[in-house]
């Protein structure tokens, strides 16, 4: 295969390990994590609690108090900066109450400034409770909806420690639709027994309810779960693999385009929050346990909030929300950066990277001329794009760039 090099001279910054100075701010989003669920899933590695005492045990008037309180510290951060999105996420934040929601989102549009366009998501389940609330998150503001639908199969709902049937499911996709015209729904696949027939009726069932945007997983065991401590009966790699060509062949043939690792979408409907998270743009977040990214014109910086809601809720009186702050390196910044863009089915342009870290795009090492010879990617002045192949093996193609940033941090030989 023959290899494309990329005409960008190194410059001193790549050499000497330095950050070099972003010419233009990224876009920024903001994520909003909301920490309890009315059960804690055996598959979730999540930032996720039992409510405890029920729904009603929730914190929830305090806890949108410190939530204000969160974003009017971190306002210095992003000083004059336009918001371009809002993911209300959890846990299962429909569990707020319509007037907390409200509030809630009033508040965010008195602090921050956000485009008049911005898509506000919220996720939701689709117990009755949350589902009769969806009239009333539209009033507020909430223009799009995602749904952790699952499974449209009982066993299969019942092993993944879900409280919704499959009924319940159907119906709430239904009554989103009455209230909101962009809707996402998450599913997952190579359940615990599941067959190749019972995948193809869940995702047949998924593509044919007309939502504008379907997210398909692979179930996978993440450590400190119960699933991972128990392993439960799940299909075999090739099972596995069959599962995935079949999700994927069935929403192509239904208008859906796949657009990044998991997600798949109609025309023009692609998820701007998560658009803008594997493009490497900035996004505050606030909320027990949330992430962060905000870049400066010298420094992209990390940070995550105090994980325990208890935690969270008692550092409020004191604005002292932040558990971890740190400067990404620019030997980390290669890495990072493809981790996200590389997950998009298009890639992206060249000078993106250059964009988004400061760097040129030489500070990669030889990772992308290796990803090329072994059929990885494609790359060419103008775009950088995962083959099929790349695709397919995701995490093999960013071990090379992993490789790098190690190589980077290696000591000099003496």
């Amino acid at each position: 295969m023959r290899v494309i090099p990329i005409a960008l001279a190194p410059t001193k910054a790549a050499a000497d390990g330095s950050a070099t100075t972003l010419t233009a701010l990224p876009p920024l989003s903001l994520y909003v994590h909301f920490p309890w669920c009315v059960k804690k899933c055996p598959y979730c590695d999540f930032n996720s609690h039992e409510a405890k005492g029920g729904v009603g045990g929730i914190p929830q008037d305090d806890y949108v108090a410190a939530l204000i309180n969160d974003i009017e510290t971190a306002l210095p951060s992003i000083w004059g900066r336009r918001v371009v999105s809002v993911f209300i996420g959890g846990g299962t934040p429909s569990l707020l109450t319509t007037d907390a929601l409200d509030t809630l989102l009033k508040a965010i549009r008195a602090r921050l400034s956000l485009l008049p366009e911005a898509e506000i998501t919220l996720e939701a389940n689709p117990g009755t409770v949350e589902a009769g609330k969806f009239a009333a998150f539209r009033d507020s503001g909430i223009n799009r909806l995602s749904l952790g639908i699952q499974s449209f199969d009982d066993r299969h709902l019942a092993a993944l420690g879900r409280i919704h049937s499959a009924a319940e499911a159907r119906g709430a996709v239904e009554l989103a639709l009455r209230h909101f015209d962009n809707v996402n729904l998450d599913l997952m696949y190579a359940l615990p027994q599941q067959t190749l027939a019972e995948a193809r009726n869940d995702i047949q069932t998924a593509a044919s309810l007309g939502v504008a945007h379907l997210s398909a997983y692979h179930l996978t065991l993440e450590p400190n779960t119960p699933f991972h401590h128990a392993p439960p009966p799940l299909p075999d790699d090739d099972l596995a693999a069959d599962m995935q060509e079949l999700v994927e062949a069935t929403l192509a043939g239904a208008g859906y385009r796949h657009y990044e690792t998991s997600a798949f979408a109609r025309p023009g409907r692609q998820c701007a929050h998560n658009l803008n998270y594997w493009r490497f743009g900035d996004y505050l977040g606030i909320g027990a346990g949330a992430h962060g990214k905000i870049s400066s014109p010298t420094e992209i910086v990390r940070e995550i909030r105090r994980r325990n809601p208890r935690d969270y809720l008692a550092a409020a009186a004191q604005g002292e929300f932040l558990q971890e702050r740190r400067v990404v390196g620019s030997d980390q910044l290669p890495f990072e950066f493809m981790m996200n863009a590389l997950r998009l089915t298009d890639g992206f342009r060249s000078r993106l990277f250059q964009e988004r870290t400061g760097l040129p795009l030489v500070a990669t090492g030889d990772a992308l001329a290796q990803a090329q010879r072994r059929g990885l990617l494609t790359v060419d002045a103008e775009d950088i794009v995962p083959t099929l192949r790349g695709r397919r093996f995701l995490n093999d193609l960013l071990e090379l760039f992993l490789a790098a940033a190690a190589d980077e941090n290696s000591p000099a030989p003496a």
